[in-house]
């Protein structure tokens, strides 16, 4: 009999390929038959060199890209999404409501202050009329987020008035703005000095106990690895070897 209490997948990963054409003719293939599960309340980090497809998971995990083969089904209480029964309406309203990102080099609108940045998932996820409706309840959620991650006052600055950390800051904020289920981090650290990556580092296993978010890491530090509670290592499309905290 099974465990009605133990944990629940909210990504399932079932023979996952991603090829490329090349000009001869060939396929280059890069994620060769990937299986892979990412529990409830869990956070994941994928290790490896450059080059053996940990982003193109990423990528196709945040329905950024299409697999060119295998399955990939999401969980969120009793409702299942399949990527192969997705159209591409679906993909972005999944895309939206159920996944985080946080990217190397952040991504924030320029000509948007901080609080306009965090706002702008809940902006893009409906018609404005439903926003204005809520607009109260995304303010308190949004503010709430940023003095969550430190940035307390700095609701009305521009993203170019922050430093490299700072910034991330208000990324993270932003990919907790609708509170997804998944949260999926693209070498979060890579463009930071090591001791605003510490901070980081700390920051993200701090907000996925307090929100119970399942995060999956891509990453080449060794330290942000380490606060995961399972590792994988990538080598050349396929997972070789896996550790846990």
């Amino acid at each position: 009999m099974s465990d009605s209490s133990a944990p629940l997948p909210v990504v399932s990963v079932r023979k996952l390929e991603r090829s490329f054409p090349l000009a001869n003719g060939e396929k280059l293939m890069v994620l060769k038959g990937l299986d892979l599960q990412i529990y409830e309340a869990e956070m994941v980090a994928i290790v490896g060199l450059s080059g053996v497809g940990k982003s193109t998971l990423l990528h196709c995990l945040g329905l950024l890209d299409t697999p060119s083969g295998g399955e990939i089904t999401y969980r969120s209480g009793e409702k299942t999404w399949k990527t192969s029964q997705l159209d591409e309406d679906a993909r972005c309203q999944l895309r939206n409501h159920f996944i985080g990102f946080v990217f190397q080099f952040f991504h924030l609108l320029p000509d948007l202050n901080v609080l306009e940045n965090v706002l702008l998932p809940s902006q893009v996820s409906m018609t404005s009329k439903a926003w204005n409706k809520n607009r109260d309840e995304f303010h308190g959620r949004a503010e709430s987020l940023i003095q969550r991650v430190g940035l307390s006052g700095r609701e009305k600055q521009a993203p170019g008035t922050l430093s490299g950390g700072e910034r991330q800051r208000v990324a993270i904020a932003r990919a907790l703005m609708l509170s997804p289920p998944l949260l999926l981090c693209d070498e979060p650290t890579g463009n930071l000095d090591s001791r605003t990556s510490k901070s980081i580092h700390e920051l993200l296993r701090e907000l996925h106990e307090d929100y119970s978010t399942s995060i999956l890491v891509v990453t080449h530090d060794p330290d942000l690895a380490a606060r995961a509670d399972r590792r994988l290592q990538m080598v050349d499309g396929r997972f070789e070897a896996e550790s846990t905290s």
